[in-house]
């Protein structure tokens, strides 16, 4: 009887506690960030297909294929796990190789500028578009995981479900952040100093 009652008491206490509410948190959380990675793996997928296409009309932009090749090496080495989310460290280098990664590819693409017939290429188009529309996804799910993880971090750090986390060890998660905030966070210049044109001209 006495542990029944003990029972039902720890039951009670972990309902009201917000125990429940952080574990699913923590599973949303895992679930936003295992669909980053998915849409992170999509790019890296298309990346080598786009630089073989590339190489074939711009063999000689040497540096801007090696260094779409290595950033796509240095994501692949890192070890995507769902676990990932709760090392601050191993979190910042994930999201700095995706940095490099997305760095690369904008200078392949500025590339292919120079290149009417790569430009006009059926297969570039074709790579071109999907690598977009992943980034587009990326983008949406870094927000959802932006999302998840606020969520989630408000509830490790709000009273009671504070003290519930620390007696299980939930801690606040790293979330994405800009990457130059400095620049972001300067004001705009602007030079009045060149009259603007007359008439359209």
């Amino acid at each position: 009887m006495f542990k029944r009652l003990i029972v039902l008491c720890m039951m009670t206490f972990l309902s009201g506690c917000g125990y429940n509410t952080l574990q699913s948190g923590d599973e949303n959380v895992k679930a936003a960030w295992a669909e980053v990675l998915n849409q992170y793996q999509r790019r890296a997928d298309l990346v080598p297909n786009l630089v073989n296409v590339v190489k074939g009309y711009a063999a000689h932009e040497k540096d801007v294929l090696t260094e779409v090749t290595e950033a796509r090496a240095k994501v692949g080495s890192i070890q995507a796990t769902p676990e990932l989310v709760d090392d601050e460290q191993a979190f910042q280098k994930f999201i700095a190789a995706q940095g490099q990664m997305t760095s690369a590819i904008s200078r392949l693409l500025a590339v292919a500028e120079n290149y009417p017939q790569l430009k006009a290429d059926g297969l570039f188009r074709d790579l071109q578009a999907q690598l977009e529309g992943t980034e587009n996804r990326i983008t949406v799910a870094r927000n959802r995981f932006i999302a998840a993880v606020k969520e989630y971090n408000v509830t490790v750090r709000s009273f009671p479900t504070n003290l519930t986390a620390m007696m299980f060890g939930h801690k606040a998660k790293p979330s994405f952040t800009v990457e130059n905030e400095q620049a972001i966070s300067k004001p705009p210049t602007v030079d009045f100093g060149v009259p603007a044109p007359v008439g359209g001209q």
